[in-house]
């Protein structure tokens, strides 16, 4: 998992409310085995005129020129703003995974699902709860200026406005360790390697047995 410090980079303001996990990833996709791939497909039906199935040429597809990520001014965004209670819906952990390998580090909103939000730190996916006013003030300056930029510095937890107004946020600790670390859930486990292989080597050295593999 990529470690998240600090990151600088263009916002794209989603102004809707309620995004559910389906509208991030839809449905039809979900169907790969593999934990790759998904950012062509990140808002599908919202980004393409064009239905969308497993296995397009994204270079084929229709894009709609009215939603947002399509706008040449957000080409290369790494920050998405949004509203109130991003990633409702299903559970599906493909949806942190569509943001992330769509280039998104960041997501700053007033609220979020409660899966979502977890599956986020889990994917190395930094999801900020600010204050609506403050939120919204984001929003103003995003379709103001174009090109505008917010850096995030998860070690002191703030988020710097182009003009270094700081706004603070909160992290749970143990979440800010993995994301500052780069440690997934298998990266912690990693950790410990080497006293698992010595637990191991004393289990089997007490219970020889327990080597043994037993034929059906």
């Amino acid at each position: 998992m990529q470690k998240f410090t600090v990151h600088q980079g263009l916002v794209a303001p989603m102004d809707r409310e309620n995004v559910d996990t389906d509208a991030i990833i839809p449905k039809q996709f979900l169907k790969s085995i593999r934990k790759t791939g998904f950012g062509p497909n990140l808002f599908d039906a919202w980004r393409y005129l064009d239905a969308g199935f497993p296995g397009q040429d994204p270079a084929s597809r229709k894009p709609n020129p009215d939603f947002v990520l399509n706008q040449s001014r957000y080409k290369g965004a790494s920050v998405l703003l949004a509203r109130k209670n991003f990633g409702c819906g299903s559970s599906r952990e493909h949806a942190p995974w569509a943001l992330d390998q769509y280039g998104f580090r960041a997501i700053i909103a007033p609220s979020y699902a409660d899966i979502f939000f977890n599956n986020s730190f889990k994917n190395g996916l930094l999801p900020i709860v600010l204050p609506e006013a403050q939120v919204s003030q984001l929003f103003a300056n995003a379709l103001a200026f174009p090109g505008y930029q917010l850096t995030i510095d998860l070690e002191r937890q703030v988020v710097i406005k182009p003009q270094g107004e700081e706004l603070p946020f909160e992290v749970q600790p143990f979440r800010k360790f993995c994301l500052l670390g780069g440690l997934d859930d298998i990266g912690l486990t990693l950790q410990k390697a080497e006293k698992i292989k010595a637990f191991e080597a004393e289990r089997l050295a007490s219970k020889p047995w327990l080597a043994h593999t037993h034929k059906v």
